[in-house]
């Protein structure tokens, strides 16, 4: 695997200390991995950030950023909208070239063991990487939050971690670590408050519901909004324009409307619609930054780490 190449895209429980944050992305910087995006979203309380490169050094930026998640979150005494139950709360990896999804998912088991030997963070292997098949959905996995998991793990064998355990970490949970294609994770603001609204919809557009072919959709509200939450994880049988449509259908029905769209990540360069409505309503959106085959060619820098550990001081 000489010339292959992985995506990893960690999902962190924090998103209004970006000091922590930076610190959480600087322990990321390993020879040869590229940092090409990375954001956070207090309301949500959560960061996106996404690497690449060869696989032995992805699998390592990884494991360190678990680490220093673990140090810097304390589940205990935050909250968010976003369901979590772990600081480093997933890890997935994504093939990009040379590498096959089961090879993804044997690096996913690899992670999960260094991090519970390095850090005692207990591990749930989910999708291509599950263990077992009633963990392949994440949703299972998360089933009772950080809060609920915690206490399930003690009653019941059969949610105890895969590796580590049988309790969680104190402060920083458990990590759920995975092997899966390109995901994408799209946002879309309607003109309205009532999140009851936003439930509605998501619960017609998602797959569980029997509506989208691999759509997961939640209603939360976010910056005041109500905002209906996808993951599109597979945007080859559902586009991104499908799941805007679909929104865009059922909000008319409760007299709301989509104001505007969010991409949390990157968009393979195959998704993009250059001129299409859900493009147009995008928030922020330079294809330079948010394509994934661009940023591979032009990553960003890293943050400083000694600036982004001193901030913690």
């Amino acid at each position: 695997m000489s010339d292959a190449l992985i995506e990893c895209v960690p999902n962190f429980s924090e998103g209004a200390d970006p000091r922590k944050v930076a610190s959480i992305v600087s322990a990321m910087q390993v020879d040869g991995v590229s940092l090409l995006d990375w954001s956070l979203d207090a309301d949500h309380n959560r960061s996106v950030v996404t690497i690449a490169g060869p696989p032995a050094a992805v699998v390592e930026a990884a494991v360190r950023a678990a680490g220093r998640a673990a140090e810097l979150i304390d589940l205990t005494a935050q909250h968010g909208v976003h369901p979590r139950i772990g600081a480093a709360d997933v890890i997935p990896f994504v093939p990009i070239r040379g590498i096959s999804l089961e090879q993804c998912a044997l690096l996913a088991r690899q992670a999960g063991m260094e991090i519970w030997k390095r850090h005692h963070v207990p591990v749930y292997f989910y999708e291509a990487a599950a263990s077992r098949p009633d963990r392949a959905l994440l949703e299972n996995v998360r089933q009772g939050q950080f809060e609920g998991l915690r206490e399930a793990v003690r009653k019941d064998v059969s949610r105890r971690p895969d590796v580590g355990g049988p309790d969680l970490h104190p402060t920083a949970g458990a990590s759920a670590i995975g092997a899966r294609r390109f995901l994408i994770a799209y946002n879309i603001y309607l003109d309205t408050e009532n999140v009851a609204t936003a439930r509605a919809i998501a619960k017609e557009i998602r797959a569980s519901g029997g509506g989208l072919s691999g759509v997961k959709a939640m209603g939360v509200l976010a910056h005041g909004m109500a905002q209906i939450s996808m993951n599109i994880t597979d945007f080859r049988q559902t586009s991104v324009a499908d799941a805007y449509a679909a929104v865009k259908h059922k909000a008319a029905r409760h007299r709301v409307r989509p104001m505007r769209g969010e991409l949390i990540g990157l968009l393979p360069e195959a998704a993009f619609e250059q001129d299409s409505e859900w493009v147009r309503q995008l928030h922020g959106f330079n294809p330079d930054e948010k394509l994934l085959e661009r940023m591979l060619e032009h990553p960003i820098a890293w943050p400083v780490p000694e600036a982004a550990r001193a901030s913690l001081k």
